[in-house]
């Protein structure tokens, strides 16, 4: 699953000459929470955020008056409050690649660009939970396993043999390293097979089930 599936498209963007309160507006509206900076051709130049707004904004214990304050803000501009060294990712970059960049930086989001460098999107922290969700079966009712297995190749067939010649359906896999031993779990839902048999074919074939459970 590539960043080009699951972004938002086309960008709501903005240019770097956009008076602060007219880019303020438009987070309100459409409700997002960081607008990609562009040129002229597309190209990222930086991003502006809602906490780059309400840095910018006067504190409520000002001395100003509501004029003056209005007047500043007006001539305010996005290219004064943006941020210009700007994390950006390939359209063409794996789901959980993008995630974990996401992840590394603390960051809640990341324009998507093409091979020009022209942004076409956004992907968010919720992007990537919905491909999560779905990847890992979210939703679907069916026999969630927890199966530590051990190292090597083969494991993922011998496993889904298993549980095909039981008549079983994988209807999703996930895989994380143990950090204690460097074992691998694998997360599997199933569905056509009951608990307590596969639990035990699992076993038969050297696999250990720490968690079974229906969901």
């Amino acid at each position: 699953m590539l960043v080009r599936e699951r972004m938002t498209s086309p960008a709501v963007t903005i240019a770097a000459e956009t008076p602060f309160q007219e880019a303020l507006k438009l987070l309100r509206d459409k409700k997002f929470r960081r607008l990609p900076v562009v040129d002229g051709a597309g190209k990222i130049v930086g991003i502006v955020s809602e906490r780059d707004m309400l840095h910018a904004s006067p504190s409520p214990a000002t001395s100003l008056s509501v004029w003056e304050v209005n007047y500043l803000l007006w001539k305010l501009k996005v290219s004064d409050i943006m941020t210009h060294n700007v994390l950006t990712i390939n359209q063409d970059t794996p789901v959980e690649d993008a995630a974990s960049l996401m992840v590394t930086h603390k960051i809640g989001g990341v324009p998507v660009v093409d091979d020009s460098g022209k942004v076409v999107g956004v992907i968010t922290e919720t992007d990537i939970f919905k491909a999560f969700v779905e990847m890992l079966g979210g939703g679907e009712h069916g026999l969630r396993l927890t199966v530590q297995v051990p190292t090597g190749s083969g494991t993922l067939a011998r496993l889904s043999t298993k549980i095909a010649e039981m008549g079983g359906l994988i209807l999703s896999v996930g895989s994380m390293a143990r950090e204690t031993d460097g074992a691998r779990e694998l997360v599997v839902k199933v569905k056509g097979v009951t608990k307590d048999k596969l639990i035990s074919a699992l076993e038969s074939i050297g696999d250990h089930v720490v968690d079974a459970r229906e969901v």
